[in-house]
């Protein structure tokens, strides 16, 4: 069985047991987070699409840790001008372990 959410602006195919980096949420470590916006449901042989979400679906996590990304690099010149700038970043993530999924 698999779900996708949305969460963050972004969408996820999670099933059981995944580990999954979201955008970041108010939630404390170790609680229980709710997706309420999924998109699609598949049991093996029931398939359920929302329109745009399905009502009653949750996905259920727990929220294990805030992670930081990879960090990324900008490196921004113009030639022949001297001019160069190095710029970096690394994005703040909450790493959620998936616990069930209703449908």
């Amino acid at each position: 069985m698999y779900a996708i959410i949305e969460t963050g602006g972004k969408q996820y195919r999670v099933e059981k047991g995944d580990i999954i980096d979201v955008e970041l949420l108010d939630t404390p470590t170790g609680e229980k987070v709710e997706f309420r916006n999924v998109l699609f449901v598949n049991n093996g042989s029931v398939t359920k699409i929302g329109s745009p979400h399905i009502a009653q679906s949750t996905v259920v996590g727990e929220l294990i840790a805030e992670v930081r990304g990879p960090k990324v690099i900008a490196f921004k010149y113009k030639r022949r001008k001297g001019i160069r700038r190095k710029v970096g970043h690394r994005q703040d993530y909450a790493r959620v372990k998936i616990t069930e999924i209703v449908a």
